[in-house]
């Protein structure tokens, strides 16, 4: 594809028609792989996401029918972690905010106390979910001297805390109140379904970020507006969005927010 071309979004009806008499399919997260689809489509025999996520196939569904689900791990960890790193560091500086302010013209005079932002060295980094991309992201605070906390549905081994340069469990609540810099890494299931809602929102520190590099739905996308309109946390990156690429307009009238379009693993290598 070039740059920039979107993937052509099938239908269901226009994807059963595509695998009658097709073994396999290889997919994007686009392609809703459930039960309507698969007992319309009786030779599939293997469904292939190329993401790391696959909240887009209906696992009980694939078993039902005998048909193999397969994804990428670990291919795309590093990548993804050096995003997460760029999306939290332009957060912190107001790196979107100020270049929209120096694009309209208003850039008349350089004065000490424009866009102050949030240091990221010293700080305490919180990652909520440490799994292999979470780990990628830890331990790229070494070289900033930060204090990582993270909260995961069970503490990780010790070799893999060390692994991730010396993370420490806490649970989620203390996990967000205490992170300067939260980055969610968090799969997406019914469980994790606004998994950051109000009641979250409002633990984290009014001096906070937010960066959300998961999936959409994991955040409450309202709820997250409505604290940035209030300066209830300082500013928010994201990559992924709620009905997205439908997302919700409300963003784009913040200042307090750097977006992205689900680029997290958009490099050439």
């Amino acid at each position: 594809l070039e740059e920039n071309q979107a993937d052509t979004i099938f239908s269901e009806a226009e994807l059963v028609s595509r695998l009658q008499g097709k073994f396999g399919m290889l997919c994007t997260s686009s392609a809703k792989v459930n039960c309507s689809l698969l007992s319309q489509s009786p030779d599939l025999k293997a469904v292939a996401t190329i993401a790391v996520g696959y909240d887009n196939f209906d696992l009980d569904a694939c078993t039902e029918y005998g048909v193999m689900a397969t994804n990428a791990p670990d291919v795309l960890n590093e990548t993804t972690a050096d995003f997460a790193w760029a999306l939290m560091m332009a957060t912190a500086r107001r790196v979107t905010e100020s270049e929209h302010w120096l694009r309209a013209g208003k850039w008349e005079k350089w004065s000490y106390n424009a866009f102050l932002g949030a240091d990221i060295h010293g700080a305490t980094l919180g990652i909520l979910g440490m799994g292999r991309i979470g780990r990628a992201i830890a331990r790229r605070a070494r070289g900033f001297d930060m204090q990582v906390i993270y909260h995961n549905r069970s503490p990780l081994e010790k070799h893999l805390e060390v692994e991730a340069g010396g993370a420490t469990y806490v649970e989620k609540e203390a996990l967000l109140r205490n992170a300067d810099h939260l980055i969610i890494v968090v799969p997406f299931s019914a469980d994790t379904h606004h998994l950051i809602g109000v009641r979250e929102l409002a633990w984290m520190k009014s001096t906070a970020t937010l960066v959300n590099i998961a999936r959409g739905g994991i955040v409450d996308d309202a709820a997250l507006i409505e604290a940035l309109q209030g300066n209830r946390i300082a500013a928010a990156g994201l990559d992924v969005f709620e009905n997205e690429p439908r997302f919700n307009r409300g963003f784009l009238g913040l200042h307090n927010v750097v977006l992205t379009p689900h680029i997290a693993s958009a490099s050439h290598r």
